[in-house]
Order: C-alpha cells, then structure tokens, then sequence
C-alpha cells in the first residue's frame, strides 16, 4: 500500500507544475500535520500583520485543522478540494523540514521556503557521511530516493541566523549560500518578548494545557526542562539514564519541578512516572516554548534547543551526556562539541542529581553571550518580520 501510494504521487506530481501560483499566496504546514515550531510562528505573524497575504495552514490532520480555525486563522484539510487547491496555486510554502509537511506531490512549481527546526550541532542531511542514515544521504539507494522523494528535492531557500550556520545548511541542502537567509528562527521570538505581549499571545493561541501546565509550574520553586535530541537507532536512552525515583527524592527537597518534553520521534514509557509528583511527562504534540521562559534550567544533551535557550538572560543550561561515546558514533558533530556547546556538563547520573541539588547553580554570562554571538549575530529578534518581508518584496 505504502509503494502504491507513492507511485500515485509521482503521476501526480508533474500536473502540479501547470497550475499557476499566485504571489501573494503563502501556504503553512509541519511535519506529521501538527502546528507546531517556526512555521506556526510564521503563519501567525503573517496572518495578523500581512492583511494583503493570503496564508493558510494546511494539514493532513482534521483534529489540528478545527484547532486553527477556532483561533479565527485560515486553515485546510489538505486532502479536501479546497486544500488541494490552495496548495497547487500557493506560490511561497513554508515549512519545518520537507514539502512532505505540506504534500510533496503538489510542490511543482512552488518556492519552496524551509524554516527548519532549529540550527544544527550535529551534521544534518547530506552533510552526514556515515551512520544510520547512510543509506539516504551517502549511498542514495533506490528505496531510499523512492520513499523520500521530498529529501532529494532541495528547497529553493532555508532560513538561518548567521553566516556560521549559512555555510553548514547551504551544503546540507546543497544550495547556493545566498539561498541560505540570515534572519533568525520565528519560533524565538515568545521567548525575549514583553511578559504582556507573551501572555496576550498565549491567551489568544495556546491550549488549556499550556495554561494549566503554567499553573502548576508557579507551584514550584525551580523548574527544570529536560529535552533531549533523537537517536538515529531510536533505542530508549532515557530509560538508560534516569533513575526516576531517585530523581524524585532530590527534586523534592528543593521544591522542584523537572519537566521531561522528549523530542517527537523519542518513544518514553510513561508509566515509569506513575505516583512521581515532581516530575512530569509533557506531551509530544505540546508547542514547549511559550513555557521556557518560565523555566530555570534546562536540561539537555546534544540539542541545539540550547542555542535557543540562551538567548534568554539568567537562565541556565545543565548538559547530560551519559551516552556520549555512543551518540558520537552515530552521527559526528559538525565542529567541536566544547567549542559549539554552553552549560554544566554530567556524565552520569549521580553528577546531574548533584547539579540539581545544587541551588547556588548560576549562569556564565559571558559564555552564554559569546556562543550566543556566533549563533545569532544581529538575529535574535523580530525574524517573522524580517522573513516575511524577504518573501513579500521578492
């Protein structure tokens, strides 16, 4: 059924290049169809400040697409006529990873705009040259060009945030470097903005989970986030590497709360956190930056959610890098991890419990202002301005 499917969207595919795109027509969309990470920041800002863009979210999920509609935001079920039709007229897509967040096989013709999800630590598509993912990016087999179709399609742009990161998404994606956009990440914007301007929008657009979730967090005297990039082998590392009841015991002498957001692709069974009051899983679908501003610590491993974690100021960053040998050898760094990296670092899990006792735990300023720097330069605010700017005078 899977290759079957496929083989409809490649005889489907060359008709989307006859219809004609209009200009001024911006289509959204994000892996798995939820509404999520830069685009949904995007989307938004265009929809309230651009009057003269026509924008919709599109999704394959119905449940997402009645969501965006009781905001009083444009959005359609992509497989709908309607749907359909607003992606084969729609000149500008934007999404986080592939045109597969919309739906590859109406791409033709389109400006391909890809927001990406995050800057990349680790080598990222067709700058990986070993590993896992070999297969895709290195050996190019048949089955993997046939399944991912959306891959080996390069974006005609992708948005970055400095030059530094320019250079290693131009040859990731293999695109020109003047393709590669310094604007910096929509989705950053929530996390340096004015507490009223925060709050209005998390009124307006957040779900009651998100609210009650920030209740319950004012309940505690620090909170503490752990997100954790994937692994290419998928294995449960989280498991590996936390005793949760342990965990339990030192979180409550401090009154604290240690939230656990695992990345989408990471499986966790949650009932290892069954009767445990200072720890809570939080789920896949939940949009987590609205709530880092909110956070003390963040807790991480080779995720760049810590270059968008410093760009807030007093806050600090805990890396937990139990498995560090291992996650090497499946996929190598771009550059060096102690140059590229920021925060307290543990290796096992008695170091990251003594680093959670630890109260006195203050931030390096001037660490976090250096890396900071090179990740961002002048592009730590206003992105969705200056994006859709780019796209409204191109």
């Amino acid at each position: 059924m899977k290759f079957l499917a496929y083989l409809i969207c490649y005889c489907i595919y060359p008709f989307s290049f006859l219809f004609p795109r209009r200009k001024k027509k911006w289509a959204f969309g994000s892996f798995r169809g939820a509404f999520n990470d830069n685009a949904k920041y995007l989307f938004i800002h265009v929809s309230e400040q651009m009057p003269e863009i026509n924008c919709a979210w599109l999704s394959i999920n119905k449940a997402v697409v009645h969501e965006i509609r009781a905001k009083g935001l444009k959005a359609y079920y992509i497989l709908s006529p309607a749907g359909i039709w607003f992606a084969l007229t729609s000149k500008y897509w934007f999404f986080n990873a592939y045109s597969s967040d919309i739906m590859f096989c109406l791409s033709g013709g389109a400006v391909l705009v890809n927001l990406w999800h995050g800057l990349p630590l680790k080598r990222i598509e067709f700058d990986i040259d070993s590993g896992l993912l070999a297969d895709r990016f290195v050996k190019k087999t048949l089955k993997e060009r046939y399944f991912h179709p959306e891959v080996f399609k390069r974006p005609n742009y992708v948005v970055s945030s400095s030059e530094l990161f320019s250079e290693v998404f131009a040859r990731s994606f293999r695109i020109p470097r003047d393709r590669c956009l310094d604007l910096g990440l929509a989705r950053n914007e929530i996390l340096t903005w004015p507490e009223e301007k925060r709050m209005a929008f998390i009124d307006r657009y957040e779900p009651t989970l998100t609210k009650n979730l920030m209740d319950q967090m004012k309940r505690f005297s620090r909170v503490f986030v752990y997100m954790p990039t994937w692994r290419d082998s998928q294995n449960d590392f989280i498991a590996a590497g936390f005793d949760f009841k342990a965990l339990e015991t030192v979180l409550a002498e401090s009154d604290s709360l240690f939230l656990v957001k695992p990345h989408a692709n990471t499986v966790i069974e949650s009932t290892a956190l069954d009767g445990l009051n200072h720890i809570k899983l939080l789920p896949a679908t939940l949009d987590v930056y609205p709530i880092l501003p909110y956070t003390d610590v963040l807790v991480t491993d080779y995720s760049s959610i810590m270059y968008d974690y410093i760009l807030m100021e007093s806050k600090d960053v805990i890396l937990y890098l139990f498995d560090y040998q291992e996650y090497i050898s499946e996929r190598p760094f771009i550059w060096s991890f102690d140059e590229m990296s920021y925060g307290h670092r543990a290796y096992d899990f008695d170091s990251l419990l003594n680093l959670i006792r630890d109260a006195g735990l203050r931030p390096n300023e001037d660490a976090k202002t250096l890396l900071a720097e090179k990740c961002w330069g002048e592009n730590r605010k206003d992105a969705c301005e200056k994006i859709s700017s780019f796209f409204k005078q191109a």
